[in-house]
């Protein structure tokens, strides 16, 4: 899995972004007891995967504060 631009990631709904977290956040534990256990083949893949986290909360804060803007 390719990282994600933040230009793709706003181009999203909420839903979809939220759903994508979730996904994500799983595939983090999934990989936290890989590395405990040695069993983990890519090693980056939990950096990559920490990273497309934070894009994911960095953009549905912004549109957040940008809907409360506009209210």
């Amino acid at each position: 899995m390719a990282t994600v631009k933040a230009e793709e990631l706003r181009a999203k709904t909420p839903d979809e972004l939220k759903s994508q977290l979730i996904d994500l956040k799983k595939e983090q534990f999934n990989l936290r007891f890989q590395i405990a256990g040695g069993q983990n083949e890519n090693p980056a893949r939990a950096r990559i995967v920490r990273r497309e986290i934070a894009r994911i909360k960095t953009v549905l804060g912004q549109l957040a504060s940008a809907e409360n803007a506009a209210k």
